[in-house]
């Protein structure tokens, strides 16, 4: 499959003050451009044409370092724009909070949780909320990877490299995060991914 970039589900300017539409203009038509133009040269003669996202992002993982780096930032992107809209954040469905209780501890235990991961996270990388094995955690990785090579689902994950948030918080990446946290997940669509992945 060849990758495409597809619109933002919402305006450039539809998450302000929390992100900022030149933040997006930036961050959605530039870098996440970059990852599928580049992803689908380096596509080509790689054996993983014809494949779905999910396989090219495994099956590049440790074997195509270029096409593993561009196909899962891609994938994230594809799920990073669907984990924000506006007037986010708020209450957590009922299942999902009910889940985050019973495998977090708490849905503050949570909450201070994910903004630890991005802020620890050293460099560029994502903070996750992923299920594996039937039971949610709180990872982290570096660059562009994700949960799906280390065998579990992402519901949610946050971007920390600097594009993401610089623009607009300079280099004060935990106030990112809490706004993120706080003022643009889109918990439907992190619903949606759950009730799929159970």
């Amino acid at each position: 499959m060849a990758f495409e970039l597809l619109d933002l589900p919402y305006s450039y300017d539809a998450l302000a003050p929390y992100m900022s539409a030149e933040t997006f203009e930036y961050h959605h038509d530039k870098h996440h451009q970059a990852y599928v133009t580049n992803g689908n040269k380096l596509l080509e003669g790689s054996g993983l044409e014809g494949k779905s996202l999910e396989e090219i992002v495994k099956g590049s993982f440790g074997n195509n370092a270029g096409l593993f780096n561009n196909a899962a930032q891609h994938y994230n992107h594809l799920h990073f724009w669907n984990w924000m809209k506006p007037n986010g954040g708020g209450n957590i469905p009922g299942a999902l909070e009910a889940k985050i209780i019973s495998d977090l501890g708490s849905v503050e235990k949570f909450r201070a949780d994910f903004i630890n991961a991005g802020m620890t996270q050293f460099g560029s990388g994502w903070a996750w909320l992923t299920l594996i094995d039937g039971k949610l955690s709180v990872t982290k990785t570096a660059n562009g990877e994700n949960p799906l090579v280390h065998g579990g689902v992402p519901l949610l994950g946050v971007d920390v490299w600097e594009h993401s948030y610089y623009i607009d918080y300079r280099n004060a990446r935990p106030k990112y995060l809490e706004a993120f946290f706080d003022d643009m997940i889109n918990w439907e669509y992190v619903e949606k991914l759950f009730e799929a992945a159970s």
